[in-house]
């Protein structure tokens, strides 16, 4: 299996399958985000919330057949907005790297305390535990 790497030490952007010479891509995409007021706030009126010490998550199921995500970042948890983005570029790679094993669910994920460099692979690894939970169960 041949594997593209970018220079970010996260994972291959792209992987070449060699069985059925497919390409199966790791993007994030527009109809992987919540873009509009309205899409975020029937997520947050429906009130279904998960959470650890990093991070909360709001959910509620779509019909798109794929996951999709918003990200908040309070201006009271971090005052920065070079510290608010690297909070989102976090959640987002987490989430496109992932996005295939969840569920068809809005997910809106907001940031309770600031991530700084030194802490931002345990944030990392409290994003995936959260994520871990709208995984399918498997078929028994």
């Amino acid at each position: 299996m041949a594997v593209a790497l970018c220079w970010l030490h996260v994972a291959p952007r792209v992987v070449i399958v060699c069985r059925c010479n497919r390409r199966l891509t790791y993007r994030f995409t527009r109809q992987q985000r919540l873009l509009k007021t309205d899409e975020f706030s029937s997520v947050f009126s429906l009130r279904r919330t998960q959470s650890n010490a990093w991070f909360q998550v709001w959910s509620k199921p779509n019909s798109l057949g794929q996951a999709r995500v918003g990200v908040v970042v309070a201006k009271k948890i971090v005052k920065r907005a070079v510290g608010r983005n690297r909070i989102k570029r976090l959640v987002r790679e987490t989430f496109r790297l992932h996005a295939a094993e969840l569920q068809a669910l809005d997910l809106i994920i907001r940031a309770k305390q600031p991530v700084c460099r030194a802490k931002a692979g345990e944030a990392r690894a409290a994003l995936l535990r959260l994520l871990d939970r709208y995984r399918p169960c498997p078929a028994s």
